[in-house]
C-alpha cells in the first residue's frame, strides 16, 4: 500500500513536471504569435499609408494629365489660329511690300520730276547771269531762292527819283532778260515793285502802293511792246515798303529797298502734270 501511493505520488509529480515544460513552451509559441502579429500589423500599417500615399500622388498625377490635355488641347488651337493668322499675315505683308514698292516707284518718278525742275531753272539761272554778267552787282542780282529764280533790278538802274518812267539804260538791261524769258516758254513770271518807307508827293500818284504797282506795271508793258514777251506770261504786282531787303534807317538801305523784282516761276500746271504722269507710269509699273 505504501508503495502504491509512492507509486501514484512519483505520478503526479510526473505529470506535473511535464505540464509545466507544455505551460512553459505554449507561452512560448504565444509570445512568438504575438511577436509576429505585432509586426504584422506594424507593416499593415506601413503597406496602408505607403497606400494611401501612392493614391493621393496618382490623384494628383491624374489631375496633372488633365490639366496637361487640357493645355495641350488649348496649344493646339492656338497653333490653328496662328496659322491663321501667318497666312493672313504674309498675304498681309504681300500687298505692304506691293504697296511699298509702288510708293518707291512714285517717290521717284516725283525726284525725278523735281530733278528736271532744278535742272531747267539751273539752265535758267545761267543764261540770266551770262546776259546780264557785265552789270554790277550792286544794280542787279540774279538768285535761286526754294526753287524760285528771281531777278532784283535797283531803283536806280530803271527809273528816276518818284518816277515809274522806264530810262533807256533799263531798256537795255530789260532786253536782255526777255530774251532769256522768251528762251523759255514753259515759265511764266511776276514783276513785283518795291519802294522804301518815305511817303511819296507827286500829283496823280496816291501813297507807295500806287508807285510801286505804277512800276511794275511799267515794266511789264516794255517787255511787251518792246521786246514781245507774251502779256499771258506776266503778272505785275505792288508790294509797296513791307517787303525791305534791309532796313529803312539810312539813305543807303533806303536806296537797295527801292527795286524791282522779276520772279520766274515754271507753269505750275506744266509741273504737276509732269508729276502726275510720273505717279501714273509709276503706278502702272507696279502691277
Amino acid at each position: 500500500m505504501k508503495k502504491l501511493i509512492l507509486l501514484s505520488a512519483s505520478i503526479l509529480i510526473l505529470a506535473s513536471c511535464a505540464s509545466k515544460k507544455e505551460m512553459e513552451a505554449l507561452q512560448a509559441k504565444q509570445q512568438e504569435t504575438e511577436d509576429l502579429l505585432n509586426a504584422a500589423s506594424m507593416k499593415l500599417n506601413l503597406c496602408l499609408e505607403e497606400k494611401a500615399g501612392l493614391t493621393a500622388k496618382a490623384q494628383g498625377l491624374e489631375s496633372q494629365v488633365t490639366a496637361l490635355n487640357r493645355t495641350n488641347g488649348d496649344l493646339i488651337k492656338q497653333i490653328g489660329d496662328l496659322t491663321t493668322l501667318t497666312s493672313k499675315g504674309a498675304t498681309n505683308l504681300e500687298k505692304s511690300l506691293e504697296s511699298l514698292k509702288e510708293k518707291d516707284l512714285r517717290i521717284q518718278r516725283l525726284q525725278d520730276a523735281m530733278s528736271r525742275k532744278d535742272s531747267v531753272t539751273l539752265a535758267l539761272v545761267t543764261s540770266l547771269k551770262g546776259v546780264l554778267g557785265n552789270l554790277a552787282d550792286d544794280d542787279i542780282q540774279v538768285n535761286v531762292e526754294k526753287g524760285v529764280v528771281f531777278v532784283s533790278i535797283s531803283d536806280k538802274l530803271l527809273f528816276k527819283s518818284g518816277s515809274y518812267t522806264i530810262t533807256d539804260r533799263a531798256k537795255e538791261v530789260l532786253g536782255k532778260v526777255a530774251k532769256v524769258v522768251n528762251n523759255k516758254p514753259d515759265f511764266e513770271f511776276m514783276v513785283e515793285g518795291h519802294t522804301d518807307d518815305v511817303p511819296i508827293k507827286r500829283a496823280g500818284i496816291k501813297d507807295n502802293w500806287d508807285l510801286s504797282v505804277l512800276r511794275a506795271t511799267a515794266v511789264v508793258r516794255t517787255l511787251q511792246n518792246d521786246f514781245g514777251v507774251a502779256p499771258e506770261r506776266m503778272t505785275a504786282a505792288g508790294r509797296s515798303y513791307y517787303v525791305p531787303v534791309t532796313e529803312n534807317d539810312s539813305a543807303a538801305d533806303r536806296a537797295r529797298n527801292r527795286r524791282t523784282r522779276i520772279v520766274v516761276l515754271p507753269k505750275l500746271d506744266q509741273f504737276y502734270n509732269m508729276i502726275e504722269e510720273g505717279m501714273k507710269q509709276a503706278s502702272a509699273g507696279g502691277k
